[in-house]
């Protein structure tokens, strides 16, 4: 959650819709604008907010310095990727003011789903802090194979889910997801990752440069075979649906299991494989300590998205077909 440079991604869209409409679609790289420096983003954020924030939002919310901004940034990234759900539960009323902020500024649309998504993490981080730690399987008794112990969190999420209703766009999109994730041997379940990386919002973006569906950054919607300039094939549900199932069926050949696969869609492989390599237990349980907190609660809200949505427990989770 590289969030809460807020209004830096409204500004950049402005410019990357401006180039669009301005430069040839098949002009050469040279032909095209420079990116925006850093400095120019944020002038233009302020503008944007200056110039179109309503008066009751101007009234609760000052447009940060470079410094604070830079401050809060830094330290909202440290929580997202450290060990503590207190730290990150910390972040709940900046979350929601922010959240307040992109839903009423023109453009924000696409950043609002995106971070009601990772709100939604800060929430159940704030529950889990108050939970004891889960409990370890029983031991196997002789002869019979181990008790295979639930992801922890997993029923936490599936609380929360339980009475929430499926994002309106599923209707439209899920057929088309499913069918993506089958095509390349992924169980069709597991499509519903969409929803919790971007609310079914092909649009959803993140400060830190992901897009989409399934929130692909550029290198590695990149690797995947996907365009990202104009136009930026992450925003197509086909396109990046394929793209992130062969990641996925990638990262399983990989790490052996689909929670592994899950954490390190999040986290980064090297992430996961480090803590492997640290840990005597080679499951997402035994390595879910090393991990960041919000990995920790992203791979149960993914297999509890799939369980509410499709009725397909984690166990239950199919193997890439070959």
């Amino acid at each position: 959650m590289r969030a809460f440079r807020l209004f830096l991604p409204l500004a950049l869209a402005a410019r990357l819709a401006a180039a669009e409409a301005s430069a040839p679609a098949a002009a050469p790289a040279s032909a095209r604008p420079a990116p925006p420096t850093t400095d120019e983003l944020y002038a233009a954020g302020q503008a944007l907010f200056d110039e179109f924030a309503p008066p009751e939002i101007k009234a609760q919310f000052e447009f940060p310095t470079r410094e604070k901004w830079d401050e809060f940034a830094a330290k909202l990234q440290q929580a997202m990727e450290g060990d503590s759900f207190e730290a990150l539960a910390e972040y709940e009323p900046q979350a929601r003011a922010a959240l307040t902020a992109l839903e009423t500024l023109p453009g924000g649309e696409e950043y609002a789903d995106w971070l009601r998504e990772r709100l939604d993490l800060i929430e159940a981080a704030k529950t889990a802090a108050k939970s004891p730690p889960p409990p370890r399987p029983p031991a196997p008794l002789p002869g019979k194979p181990p008790v295979a112990a639930p992801l922890p969190y997993y029923d936490l999420w599936v609380q929360r889910l339980r009475a929430r209703p499926a994002p309106a766009a599923a209707a439209k999109l899920m057929p088309t997801l499913r069918e993506a994730f089958v095509a390349e041997g992924v169980p069709a379940e597991l499509a519903w990752l969409a929803e919790v990386e971007s609310t079914l919002n092909p649009s959803a973006r993140s400060p830190a440069g992901a897009m989409g569906l399934f929130q692909l950054m550029p290198a590695t919607a990149k690797a995947q075979g996907l365009s990202t300039w104009l136009p930026d094939e992450r925003t197509q549900p086909e396109k990046s649906a394929r793209a992130a199932a062969r990641l996925l069926r990638s990262l399983h050949a990989q790490f052996g299991d689909w929670p592994l696969a899950l954490a390190a869609y999040n986290a980064g492989a090297g992430r996961v494989g480090r803590a492997l390599a640290a840990a005597p237990e080679r499951t997402f349980n035994g390595i879910a300590p090393r991990l960041p907190a919000e990995t920790r609660l992203y791979v149960p809200k993914v297999c509890a998205t799939v369980a509410v949505r499709t009725g397909v427990t984690p166990e239950r989770l199919a193997r890439p077909r070959s």
